[in-house]
C-alpha cells in the first residue's frame, strides 16, 4: 500500500509544525492525501507555509504552545471541529539544550520537560478518545537520545526517554483497541532545534556546533516516518549510527558510555573543553 492509498483523507495534527522535522512531514502528509492539523506557536509563519501542505480546505493552523495544557485542549477541540475527527496525533514539538548539569539553571530541565515531556502528555490525552475511536495512531518523535544518553544534554535525554516510557506503556495499555503507538527516533537530522537550544542560563544557544548540511534531511526524516505509520510500526529508529548507539548501549554499555564522551568532547565549543 501506498502513502496515497493509506494516507488519504486521514484526519493528522503535527505538532511543531511550523519548520524542520514538523514542517516536512505536514507536507509529506498533505501529498498523500490527509488532511493535515498544523500546530505550533508561530501562527503566521505556518499560515504562510499552509498552501505548500495542503489545499486550503484540507489545512487548519492552530497556534499552540503544547507546555500549555489548554493550548493542547483547544488544538484537540478544534481540530475535530473543523475535520470531524482525528486518525493520527504526531508529536514532534520539541526543544534541546546543551550544558553541563553543574552549571544549569533548574529552569532548563523544567522547561524541556514540560515542552517535550508534558507537551506530549497534554496533547495524547486530549486526542485519545478519537484516536480510540478511529483505531488511529499516535507518534512521539523522541531521539537517540531517548535510548542512549547524550552528555551535555541532560535535559533533553531526560525528556526523550520519558517520552518513550509514557508511549510504551500507552501501547501496553491498549494493546486490545486497535491503537497504534510508533516511538520513532531519528539520527542527527538538518533542523533549527540546536540553533534554540538552550544553555546553562535558559538563554538560546542561537548556532549549531553541527555541520547541519552533512546531516539527514527534514524530508528524508518525514519519508520514513510516514513509512513507519503506513506499516503500524511501534518503534523505528534511523541512521546506521543511531542503530549501532543503540545497540552497544545495549550490549556494552560501558563502552558505549566513553565513546559517547568522546564523541561530543569533538563538537565546536564542547561543555566538555
Amino acid at each position: 500500500m501506498n502513502n496515497q492509498a493509506y494516507f488519504k483523507d486521514k484526519v493528522v495534527i503535527v505538532t511543531g509544525a511550523s519548520s524542520g522535522i514538523g514542517l516536512a512531514a505536514a507536507r509529506a502528509f498533505g501529498a498523500a492525501g490527509a488532511k493535515v492539523v498544523m500546530a505550533a506557536r508561530s501562527l503566521e509563519k505556518m499560515q504562510e507555509l499552509s498552501a505548500s501542505v495542503a489545499p486550503e480546505d484540507k489545512v487548519l493552523c492552530v497556534k499552540c504552545d503544547v507546555s500549555v495544557e489548554e493550548d493542547c485542549k483547544t488544538l484537540v477541540e478544534r481540530a475535530v471541529e473543523r475535520f470531524g475527527r482525528i486518525d493520527i496525533l504526531v508529536n514532534n514539538a520539541g526543544l534541546s539544550m546543551r550544558a553541563m548539569f553543574k552549571d544549569l539553571d533548574l529552569k532548563v530541565i523544567e522547561r524541556l520537560m514540560d515542552v517535550n515531556f508534558y507537551g506530549t502528555v497534554y496533547c495524547t490525552k486530549y486526542a485519545l478518545p478519537y484516536l480510540l475511536e478511529a483505531k488511529g495512531q499516535v507518534v512521539g518523535v523522541i531521539s537517540i537520545a531517548g535510548y542512549s544518553a547524550l552528555p551535555a544534554r541532560c535535559a533533553y535525554s531526560s525528556s526523550k526517554y520519558a517520552i518513550r516510557g509514557f508511549l510504551d506503556t500507552l501501547r501496553i495499555e491498549h494493546l486490545k483497541d486497535g491503537l497504534g503507538v510508533l516511538v520513532f527516533a531519528p539520527g542527527y537530522t538538518e533542523s533549527n532545534v540546536r540553533n534554540a537550544a538552550l544553555v546553562a542560563d535558559g538563554s538560546a544557544q542561537g548556532k549549531t556546533p553541527l555541520e547541519e548540511g552533512k546531516l539527514m534531511s527534514a524530508e528524508r526524516c518525514a519519508e520514513y516516518l510516514l513509512k513507519a505509520l503506513r506499516r503500524r510500526r511501534s518503534q523505528r529508529i534511523l541512521t546506521p549510527l543511531g542503530k549501532a548507539t543503540v545497540f552497544m548501549h545495549r550490549l556494552f554499555p560501558r563502552m558505549t558510555d566513553r565513546m559517547t564522551y568522546k564523541f561530543i568532547a569533538k563538537e565546536a565549543d564542547s561543555p566538555f573543553k
